[in-house]
């Protein structure tokens, strides 16, 4: 038994939350399959979190978690918008269109939307997970007191020691080869890097919490691997992308089939916080300055995308996606539930991990 088997799974397998991506849909389809669903609220407010909620919970009464935004409130500095504004404006000419004249945060952090908190504590999702930092002890306690298991996101063992201390339940041991935004506290502090197999075993000889492994993994085999380091489970997000319940469009799922599938890049340039996406024109857009702070630089990213849609061109989308892309599989996402048991016991389940 390990902690995991908690939630009843039948295979050590978590859906990454991936906020504008992971519909109820998806997350209630991979709870039903035998997996635990995911979805990320961070880009919407309390109403539209409690609407999503109630879906999934209308289509299961699985297990699954709802994950949450905690950066720090961005530091709004015209001189800085406007310059990131200025050079973005040939791109935005190019597609017969202007910049937006200012910009404005897309949504709040967790540590600063009470109405979110009391929402959650309200419905008490089964688990309620943290991305970009931990929200106050007072939102911590009250969600334990709800009943959610917690989970947070770490990229180094001193994160994944301050989320053993604010009595958190497990860690998602976050890889740089991970799709999405990184999980990092400070964005502005020195980034290791660490890759999924060497954090993973950081952690679960250092830390003292149970390791959940992210970033890179795409089938099963890769999660008999994580789990053969120690975890006990592996988070899969880009390999359910491609699945008809997620929420990406036609440009995204080309781009994850293309070419640029094979060249993942991290980039501060479409969300102002490191983030890693498939190739394509924003990833090599190589500006003179630096974005303003995430999520504001977003609103820029989003508005850039939309005008380049209308022209048939999706090289602006935020097509977050892992290392592991090239191998990613269009399927129903109960049918790659299923797949990802089989190849993890083709791979070897059941035997014993390395403490």
């Amino acid at each position: 038994m390990t902690w995991f088997d908690r939630f009843g799974c039948s295979v050590p397998l978590i859906q990454a939350p991936m906020a504008g991506v992971a519909t109820p849909a998806l997350a209630a389809a991979v709870s039903e399959a035998g997996a635990l669903g995911s979805i990320g609220v961070g880009a919407t407010d309390a109403a539209g979190a409690r609407a999503m909620i109630d879906a999934i919970r209308a289509a299961t009464d699985r297990p699954f978690t709802v994950n949450l935004f905690v950066h720090r409130t961005p530091d709004a500095a015209a001189a800085r918008e406007a310059a990131w504004l200025a050079a973005l404006a040939p791109v935005f000419a190019a597609y017969d269109a202007e910049p937006p004249a200012r910009l404005h945060s897309p949504y709040r952090s967790f540590a600063d939307d009470v109405e979110m908190l009391a929402m959650l504590v309200e419905t008490a999702p089964p688990v309620v997970s943290f991305h970009f930092g931990l929200p106050p002890a007072a939102a911590i306690a009250a969600l334990r007191a709800a009943g959610s298991v917690l989970l947070a996101t770490a990229t180094s063992l001193a994160e994944a020691r301050a989320i053993e201390a604010a009595g958190i339940d497990a860690v998602v041991a976050q890889g740089i080869e991970a799709g999405g935004h990184r999980g990092s506290f400070d964005p502005a502090a020195p980034d290791d890097a660490l890759g999924t197999v060497a954090l993973t075993r950081l952690l679960v000889r250092d830390g003292g919490l149970p390791v959940i492994a992210a970033g890179g993994l795409m089938d099963g085999a890769g999660i008999a691997a994580a789990c053969a380091l120690g975890a006990v489970a592996a988070q899969l997000g880009t390999a359910f992308v491609a699945c008809p319940e997620s929420a990406a469009d036609e440009g995204y799922r080309a781009a994850l089939a293309g070419e640029g599938a094979w060249h993942t890049r991290l980039t501060t340039h479409i969300s102002g916080r490191p983030a890693r996406a498939l190739a394509n024109r924003f990833t090599a857009f190589e500006p003179d300055v630096a974005p303003p702070d995430y999520p504001i630089a977003y609103a820029a990213g989003k508005a850039l995308h939309a005008v380049a849609r209308a022209h048939g061109e999706h090289g602006y989308g935020a097509h977050w996606a892992g290392q592991g892309a090239p191998l990613a599989r269009a399927m129903p996402a109960a049918d790659l539930v299923a797949t990802l048991r089989r190849e993890w016991h083709a791979a070897g389940a059941g035997r014993e991990s390395p403490a």
